[in-house]
């Protein structure tokens, strides 16, 4: 069994990589990413370390660099994790995401077409459902949910979940989606919610939250994350989108005072900015398609899960302090001064 595993380099990715090699010894991982500034080669230190991985550098909206790995490769499945998907850069540019996010997608698809793929796979976003209100909270996104975006990047996630079904009912493309909520765990970039908290909190610096911080996330450990996947890949129902959820809602704000009493940092720290643009409210996935037809449930309570992730940051903290000092500065002090 040979695998390619499209946006390595990044979170979910490189995660999901170190899955599949302490999973199965017998399958062939490839890995490509073409390290914009959210993949980091050093995420799969070890995995290039292990003679079933092969990391190979290369853009998915490139066509003929694309064509030849998948004629060398001759893969028999292909998990589509690449994407650009920082809302705040997506309002600021939404061109990148357009060209990555949909033509990526369609480029991948396309060769998986010509080189008779077994499955592909498209990972998703419960963002492509748009938001609900904060006074309802017994209402969920359920796969019948209709699609309802907000920003550039759900919009462009929404378009390649459009086009994946498109190929699966013109070209009987053996595909299948999964829609996740917020992912949290090793590896995260600086740049969302947590990871950025836990590297402010411990430089003793302002924690910017938007608005009130009332708005509302469903929070999924990513290693869930990853079983969610390889178990629809495996066993999921061709043609099929899988809502993945991680019964864990919270407000941002409480997430941040949580970070803070657990590395014993004053709430003063926490700091109120002006809020995003078309700023979603919550999101809250329905996972019972993927419980009752694949028998998945989410192992890890948030509770938990924060603090695990909490002490890799600050075990690691080499890895993180490496990109903040780079290109991401400059971003960070354009988006919140």
């Amino acid at each position: 069994m040979r695998t390619l595993v499209t946006g390595c380099a990044g979170f979910i990715g490189a995660n999901y990589v170190y899955y599949l090699l302490s999973t199965y010894p017998d399958e062939e991982i490839i890995g490509f990413d073409s390290l914009t500034y959210a993949g980091n080669l050093e995420t799969l230190g070890n995995a290039t370390q292990n003679p079933r991985f092969r990391f190979i550098k290369g853009d998915i909206t490139d066509g003929d660099a694309v064509d030849a790995l998948f004629a060398a490769e001759r893969f028999d499945i292909v998990i589509n994790f690449a994407a650009e998907s920082h809302v705040d850069r997506s309002i600021s540019d939404a061109g990148v995401f357009l060209r990555t996010n949909i033509l990526g997608t369609q480029t991948l698809m396309d060769a998986a077409r010509r080189y008779k793929v077994t499955r592909y796979h498209q990972v998703s976003t419960d963002e492509v459902y748009g938001d609900l209100p904060l006074n309802r909270p017994d209402l969920l996104f359920t796969e019948e949910t209709p699609i309802h975006t907000s920003s550039p990047y759900s919009a462009s996630k929404a378009s390649a979940d459009l086009l994946v079904q498109a190929y699966h009912r013109t070209y009987g493309m053996p595909a299948t989606i999964s829609r996740c909520s917020n992912n949290y765990g090793p590896y995260q970039f600086p740049e969302k919610l947590i990871p950025l908290m836990i590297a402010n909190a411990l430089a003793d610096k302002p924690l910017p939250v938007y608005g009130e911080g009332l708005n509302v996330r469903d929070w999924l450990y990513v290693e869930d994350h990853c079983v969610a996947v390889d178990l629809i890949i495996r066993k999921g129902g061709i043609g099929e989108v899988y809502n993945i959820g991680g019964h864990n809602e919270m407000k941002n704000i409480d997430i941040v005072k949580m970070i803070l009493k657990h590395l014993g940092k004053p709430e003063s720290l926490i700091t109120y900015v002006t809020d995003r643009k078309g700023h979603d409210l919550r999101y809250a996935i329905d996972p019972s398609k993927i419980s009752s037809q694949l028998g998945w449930l989410p192992r890890t309570k948030f509770s938990d899960g924060i603090v695990k992730t909490i002490d890799w940051y600050l075990d690691n903290r080499q890895w993180w302090e490496r990109i903040i000092s780079g290109e991401y500065v400059e971003y960070y002090k354009k988006m919140y001064g």
